[in-house]
């Protein structure tokens, strides 16, 4: 917003809301292209299913409160919870798929 940088886009599917005006990556020409970086809550395996959704109730409530939207927003980031356990599961199934054929397709080797 000082105008020190020159954006070219922002990784996401969807114009972010603090800058607008700036393009999405696929909109600046690279087809296809997506990222969007994302913070989870875990928990260890076996944790009994009605502590699951305990912790899931109460991160949601806590994502959709006027306060934690504005420490978000002021980072130019939208908070963005799952349905479910189930659907961050899924979730997270899919993405890591996707950026292992993204490694695989770049070469990426460990070191």
């Amino acid at each position: 917003k000082a105008g020190r940088l020159r954006a070219l886009g922002v990784s996401t599917a969807k114009r972010s809301p603090v800058l607008p005006e700036l393009p999405t990556i696929a909109e600046a020409g690279v087809p296809g292209y997506e990222y969007n970086a994302w913070n989870g809550v875990f928990a260890p395996k076996g944790t009994p299913r009605a502590i699951v959704r305990a912790l899931h109730t109460a991160f949601q409530k806590a994502l959709a409160g006027d306060d934690v939207k504005k420490q978000y927003a002021d980072q130019g980031l939208t908070p963005q919870g799952s349905d479910s356990p189930e659907q961050f599961a899924a979730f997270m199934r899919t993405d890591y798929e996707r950026i292992a054929r993204l490694v695989k397709v770049a070469g990426i080797k460990p070191e």
